[in-house]
């Protein structure tokens, strides 16, 4: 029986051929090797199509390119490295090439006082593009915490004032008396009203990094906050988390300032975009601020 080459369709050339800015695949499940461990990813995978005589590019390569990446950790040099072989193995047909990685980064928490710690989840979106020899990669996060009205704060302790005035309209009471007013729900009246938020947080790296810092991006981005949610808590560090939002009042625009500074402090990062959400209890819409900054 004569041996007969299979046809590659692709290779063929096309009457009304035009570049196209990306060509690949999309959604594609990957193993990825980060701190040690392995995580469940999504990757979208191209590469521009640039030569006027290709019908297509060559998708298997890349899929088959991806698979050099389960064993190693990752970092910025690796994914260099891959979209390196992403057009070597498209010699004239691409000028450039993308990545795009989409995972849940895990991290045990520990509680504010108590011995407790649980898991929190983190989404990530890790791009990187490879052009003419320029390269780079940008880091995306959110960032769940709570704020607290400053406004709604205020309102709160000019009502608890006035039900004091009200309380004790002659002279200042004991101590004793005092602290079982205070302790009580007749004296503190109203309490300011506080929401679950999000951080969108867009970030490029420097390029020359040797480890992705995906956890002290999101170490720094908590600590500027005070207020990340919890996971396992007691009831000490429920009255922690409520000293430190009392401490920590914050309209979306106190948040989004307070996020700008801390990245504008990380030296590994060149540029970023962030956009915060509160998710107002008094409202039926949120709250949004918006910074840039080299982005």
């Amino acid at each position: 029986m004569t041996s007969l080459t299979l046809p590659d369709i692709a290779t063929q050339s096309h009457p009304q051929a035009v570049p196209l800015d990306w060509v690949g695949m999309c959604g594609i499940a990957v193993p990825l090797r980060l701190e040690g461990r392995t995580v469940s990813a999504q990757a979208d995978a191209g590469v521009n199509l640039e030569a006027a005589f290709a019908r297509g590019i060559h998708m298997s390569r890349l899929y088959l390119a991806l698979e050099t990446m389960e064993n190693t950790e990752l970092s910025p040099l690796l994914l260099r490295q891959l979209l390196t072989r992403f057009l070597d193995t498209h010699g004239e047909l691409s000028s450039a090439a993308q990545v795009s990685f989409r995972f849940e980064h895990l991290l045990k928490r520990p509680a504010l006082v108590s011995p407790l710690a649980g898991w929190k989840s983190y989404p990530i979106t890790l791009d990187a593009k490879l052009e003419h020899e320029m390269f780079h990669v940008e880091l995306s996060v959110a960032i769940p915490y709570s704020s607290t009205c400053p406004c709604s704060a205020a309102l709160a302790r000019q009502l608890i004032q006035q039900q004091f005035l009200a309380d004790f309209p002659e002279q200042v009471p004991d101590q004793s008396t005092l602290l079982e007013w205070l302790g009580s729900s007749q004296g503190i009246v109203a309490t300011p009203h506080s929401q679950r938020s999000q951080a969108h947080v867009h970030v490029r790296l420097q390029d020359n990094l040797q480890h992705l810092p995906i956890t002290e991006l999101i170490d720094s981005l908590e600590s500027a906050l005070g207020t990340a949610v919890q996971t396992a808590v007691k009831r000490a560090d429920e009255q922690a988390f409520a000293l430190a939002n009392g401490q920590n009042l914050m309209f979306c625009e106190d948040a989004a300032r307070r996020l700008h500074q801390a990245l504008r402090e990380v030296e590994w990062v060149e540029g970023f975009s962030l956009r915060v959400e509160h998710a107002e209890s008094l409202h039926a819409h949120d709250a949004v601020a918006i910074s840039r900054y080299r982005l």
